[in-house]
């Protein structure tokens, strides 16, 4: 579809440290839920919250208080490498403020938070923000950044597939709109220290977690042929999967891989590079998915994003592979079919996952000038949902 055409017609409807004491904010009143366990409710500006002792603790790390313009300083994971540049231009922009139609004093999830640019186009149109990320580095960057909002948002460190832990820990069940943009920001790809990218030589890392138990050294120096194969063939779809996860295994009797290039080099001694793509490329898709498994987060939240939506609330998501845009699609026609049918059965019965309806029949896809700007963009497509009235 080209981006050109609007894709929606009608509007939009609207261990822990120390313990949160919660005092109602302007717009979001009875927000405070139980805190149990790692609680980041401390850092929600709308529920006035202030900490009696010690800081808010994150789930899985450290949460980001809004507008304080950086992360922890004792925290070496989150300090952010001055020579490199946080830089992240944020794919399919105009569509995605068409196809969630913000409005001031909706509730917006911004479930993968990035480099923050799809949140401030969000927060400009007078949306109050709830973002997510795992990466703290990107909570850093995007806390400087949108500072000036501090008071419509707040940035939560975790995982998209555990929003709904996330906001219940203020009470919040149902939001305006959801965006999801389950891409790289340039700053993840580039930074080498990640080991994302086969282009430059770093540590064989890949985790978007920093604190995550695996990393992609963990997988290529420990797993089976079998294992290695069917990782590089389903999550990346590659062709040669044997004959790559068979040269790993030569090279890593010899010493272990332990850098992208060590990685690489033993790719290209049974691949070697004949055409424009790199022989690498989805072997190294294939680790990162597995690594971080992405797949399986993004399953997790497509099956209850789109009944966390308000009637009327809008879900996009962005995806920029074909696994992944292959699931998006399959879970909103499930969420979107009011009946379900199989050859066993008498009649077709009533599906209890309806829920939406489709904003978008096909993906829709960058602009050639957005390509030509940004070619980062070439890949990603945007599909989205409207949730429909409650029932009577």
């Amino acid at each position: 579809m080209n981006s050109s055409i609007p894709i929606a017609l009608a509007p939009a409807v609207t261990a822990p440290r120390g313990r949160a004491v919660v005092r109602h904010g302007p717009w979001f009143a009875g927000a405070a839920g139980p805190l149990l366990g790692w609680s980041q409710v401390g850092l929600w500006p709308w529920l006035g919250c202030a900490t009696t002792s010690g800081d808010a603790a994150g789930v899985g790390g450290r949460g980001m208080m809004p507008g304080r313009g950086g992360s922890d300083p004792h925290d070496s994971s989150t300090n952010m490498d001055p020579a490199l540049p946080f830089y992240h231009e944020p794919v399919l922009l105009q569509e995605v403020l068409d196809a969630l139609n913000p409005q001031p004093g909706m509730l917006i999830l911004d479930a993968t938070l990035g480099g923050g640019g799809h949140s401030e186009a969000i927060l400009q149109r007078g949306a109050n923000v709830v973002a997510i990320d795992q990466d703290p580095v990107a909570i850093a960057h995007a806390t400087s950044l949108l500072r000036g909002y501090a008071g419509r948002f707040v940035a939560l460190r975790g995982n998209f597939r555990h929003f709904t832990s996330l906001l219940g820990e203020a009470g919040i069940t149902k939001v305006d709109a959801i965006l999801a943009d389950i891409g790289l920001s340039s700053r993840q790809i580039d930074d080498a220290s990640r080991g994302i990218s086969f282009q430059t030589d770093g540590p064989l890392d890949m985790r978007m977690n920093p604190d995550g138990p695996l990393t992609a050294a963990d997988v290529v120096n420990t797993a089976s042929l079998e294992e290695m194969v069917r990782i590089f063939r389903e999550y990346g779809e590659e062709h040669q999967a044997m004959r790559i996860a068979r040269a790993i295994i030569s090279a890593r009797t010899q010493k272990p891989l332990r850098t992208t290039f060590d990685l690489v080099n033993a790719i290209l001694t049974v691949c070697p590079r004949s055409g424009p793509r790199h022989p690498a490329t989805k072997v190294f898709q294939a680790l990162r998915i597995h690594v971080n498994a992405e797949l399986a987060a993004l399953q997790e939240f497509l099956k209850i994003a789109p009944k966390w939506l308000k009637p009327g609330g809008r879900l996009a998501i962005i995806s920029f592979h074909s696994l992944e845009d292959a699931a998006i699609k399959r879970a909103f026609r499930h969420h979107a079919t009011p009946t379900l049918d199989a050859p066993n059965w008498p009649e077709p019965k009533a599906n209890p996952d309806f829920c939406v309806r489709l904003l978008t029949r096909k993906p829709v896809e960058p602009s050639p000038d957005e390509v030509k700007r940004n070619p980062r963009s070439r890949s990603a497509r945007l599909r989205a949902v409207e949730r429909l009235p409650e029932p009577p």
